[in-house]
């Protein structure tokens, strides 16, 4: 795990942030996710919410990034929206944690560690992830 934030990455925060400002609704949009490219292009990813279904914003972003051309996505942070309108990185959720490797096997994650930003893996985020007994397809 690796912590400093350089100009890059602080510019992968931000975009998620400002995304999450302008468009917070906390019935509809809770978090924002921004995904880095090898090119270097930065791919915005918004939480969906319906009373029946939730799309995490770090899927949204993975795909706009594949919709973009990207073949190898390297980095992705994920914001919340604290109270006094400031935003917070968010750890994602266990859904993410199985399809953000799967999606972008290198990738580095930017995850919170007690208020501190370290960038981390996906084997550090999942060290034991789920395995099917067999395949059934």
């Amino acid at each position: 795990m690796t912590s400093p934030l350089n100009d890059t990455d602080r510019r992968l925060v931000d975009a998620a942030s400002e995304l999450l400002v302008r468009t917070h609704d906390a019935d509809l949009h809770r978090v924002a996710a921004a995904a880095r490219g090898a090119s270097g292009q930065i791919y915005l990813g918004l939480s969906l919410r319906s009373p029946r279904v939730s799309v995490c914003a770090e899927s949204t972003a993975l795909a706009n990034a594949r919709i973009g051309g990207e073949q190898d996505i390297e980095a992705m942070v994920s914001v919340g929206l604290r109270e006094d309108g400031t935003t917070v990185i968010l750890n994602p959720c266990g859904v993410c944690r199985e399809l953000v490797p799967a999606i972008a096997p290198g990738i580095r994650t930017l995850a919170d560690d007690g208020g501190h930003p370290v960038w981390v893996t996906a084997a550090d985020l999942l060290p034991m992830p789920w395995v099917r007994a067999r395949s059934y397809d």
